[in-house]
């Protein structure tokens, strides 16, 4: 990617140009770093890094978006079955640099290598630790990994970031475990970011960059559910399908 004429340097500080003015594919500044403190930043306004590796570092908040409100998720037949089958284990937070690991394996249409890089890998395990980045994990009967998701949770928001499968439906079955999370602590969001067919079959709807900021303002108004989310898995156990 190249920087285009008049995309702001970000500098020591850790303030972003406004992103209800970035350009319309998202891009809203280049530069700066991954320091955990400014990626937390970035997240509340809406704001998420997103480059390969040799460019610099850009940051974006892309119009639409695409957001998963919890109430909205379709779960198809065949994963209610999976569901009720109860065949793989979920768990919060046990695996998280794995995860991260995972999805930066996978391979992705009409891309070559991946964004998470070691750097990126580094800051958001920085933030895992102060409770702000997350995993759902799915496992196996012998207790192998075999799917999951992670993100970042602030507020009444999860930002979800990637996913990784390794068995079939095992990223839906975290998805789904996350947005039933979603629905007990009264999460206003998922956000999925950039529009997907894939997520808008499971009900994620692009949404235009002024309602998603509106909304996002909202949600950064709450101190959301923060700390070590393995506390939370049994609420996993009563979950219904």
């Amino acid at each position: 990617m190249s920087n285009g004429p008049g995309i702001p340097r970000l500098g020591f500080d850790y303030i972003f140009p406004n992103p209800r003015y970035a350009m319309q594919e998202g891009l809203l500044a280049y530069g700066g770093d991954l320091n955990p403190d400014r990626v937390l930043v970035a997240y509340r306004k809406g704001i998420f890094p997103w480059y390969n590796e040799g460019d610099p570092i850009l940051w974006w908040s892309p119009d639409p978006r695409l957001l998963l409100y919890p109430g909205d998720f379709k779960i198809s037949r065949s994963l209610r079955k999976k569901l009720r089958q109860k065949r793989f284990s979920v768990k919060l937070d046990r695996n998280f640099i794995s995860v991260m690991q995972h999805c930066s394996k996978v391979p992705r249409h009409g891309q070559v290598g991946s964004w998470i890089l070691p750097e990126v890998i580094e800051s958001y395990s920085a933030l895992h630790q102060r409770g702000f980045a997350h995993s759902v994990e799915v496992y196996d009967e012998e207790q192998k990994l075999v799917g999951g998701l992670y993100g970042i949770s602030t507020g009444l928001a999860f930002f979800g970031e990637s996913m990784f499968s390794l068995v079939p439906d095992a990223s839906k079955i975290a998805l789904a475990h996350m947005v039933e999370l979603a629905k007990v602590w009264r999460f206003e969001f998922i956000d999925c970011q950039i529009p997907s067919e894939h997520l808008m079959r499971l009900g994620a709807v692009k949404v235009e960059r002024e309602r998603f900021l509106d909304e996002l303002e909202n949600t950064q108004l709450s101190l959301g559910i923060h700390g070590d989310w393995k506390v939370y898995e049994p609420l996993l156990e009563q979950m219904e399908w």
